[in-house]
């Protein structure tokens, strides 16, 4: 949905699976929000806004929490799916502390968002527009946001010691039409020897090839083989999309990162938190039409985003 104003769930929407790593059944039921509320996790009594600042560890996942502790894991596919299909607003209440890892991809999460529906609310889309470049450097890996004009775009490139995920690159401009065509359906993927050594530790224990692409040293092993033949990368630009909306609003900028993961997606999104002349926000405005209505036509301004122009709404160094 292109959209200068904000959007939200037409109704609430449940799916049900199981925890990645508990291997337990958990559901997770996405619904409306108010305007200007983000995504906010609920778990019985407590909620936890999708923030930055929330983000309490990143080992395996990015888990969200407080000062009384995490709340929630595996938040990314389904916050991929929020901002990848363009709404700004939704309640996500999980009954377990994972969202269920599903298929191991964002798409079922946009099924459900489908089902549910999206509307526009009554007041302007906000936007975290990216002013100047952060770095992040962790050993061989390498992350930056950087301004880019119109919109997000994501350039990642992995570099595998397994032959059968070698290097990989992939360059996305992010819109709900290629978000869904492109990205959702590409699932979390691993090497057996890994994920042996993870159920050992005691993580994983809910992954199989029904959630996971796994590989040996030298094939697939899921007999259906690959959605895409670059579907590792592809899930890694999921991760990106889904760790990024924790910036709290939609981005403006470019990412890119060399063998990336949760913990320098992260990093690099909470050093530009951090500086407050990297970015600014910025609201999308209704297009001005002329009168008569034979000759409408959008005002021009110096960006044209989600359907709308934008203009700045304030600073990171004004309250």
């Amino acid at each position: 949905m292109k959209s200068s104003r904000q959007t939200t769930l037409r109704s609430q929407v449940t799916v049900t699976g199981i925890g990645v790593h508990s291997g337990s059944p958990v559901s997770v039921t996405i619904g409306p929000a108010e305007i200007n509320s983000g995504f906010i996790f609920t778990r019985a009594d407590r909620e936890v806004a999708a923030i930055a600042a929330s983000v309490i560890a990143t080992d395996f996942a990015t888990v969200l929490g407080d000062d009384q502790g995490p709340l929630v894991s595996t938040a990314e596919h389904v916050l991929a799916a929020l901002r990848g299909m363009g709404v700004d607003n939704a309640t996500i209440e999980v009954d377990g502390p994972e969202v269920p890892i599903m298929d191991g991809s964002a798409a079922p999460f946009v099924d459900a968002i489908d089902q549910a529906g999206i509307v526009q609310q009554n007041a302007a889309r906000r936007f975290i527009e990216v002013l100047k470049p952060v770095q992040i450097e962790m050993g061989e890996s390498f992350g930056e946001l950087r301004p880019h004009a119109g919109g997000f775009r994501a350039e990642l490139e992995i570099d595998f010691a397994n032959s059968s995920i070698g290097r990989q690159a992939y360059a996305f401009d992010l819109d709900a039409g290629s978000f869904r065509r492109d990205i959702c359906r590409a699932r979390t993927f691993g090497c057996v020897g890994d994920v042996n050594k993870l159920w050992s530790a005691g993580y994983a224990l809910g992954a199989s090839l029904e959630n996971s692409v796994v590989f040996d040293d030298t094939r697939v092993l899921n007999t259906e083989g690959l959605r895409y033949a670059d579907e590792c990368v592809r899930h890694k630009v999921l991760d990106v999309v889904g760790d990024l909306a924790l910036a709290g609003l939609p981005l403006i900028g470019l990412y890119r990162s060399v063998r990336g993961g949760h913990k320098l997606n992260h990093a690099v999104l909470t050093a530009l938190m951090a500086d407050r002349h990297a970015w600014r926000i910025v609201e999308a405005v209704e297009p001005v039409l002329e009168r008569p209505a034979v000759a409408r036509r959008a005002a021009r301004g110096h960006a044209d985003v989600a359907g709308g122009m934008v203009a700045v709404a304030y600073g990171p160094d004004v309250s």
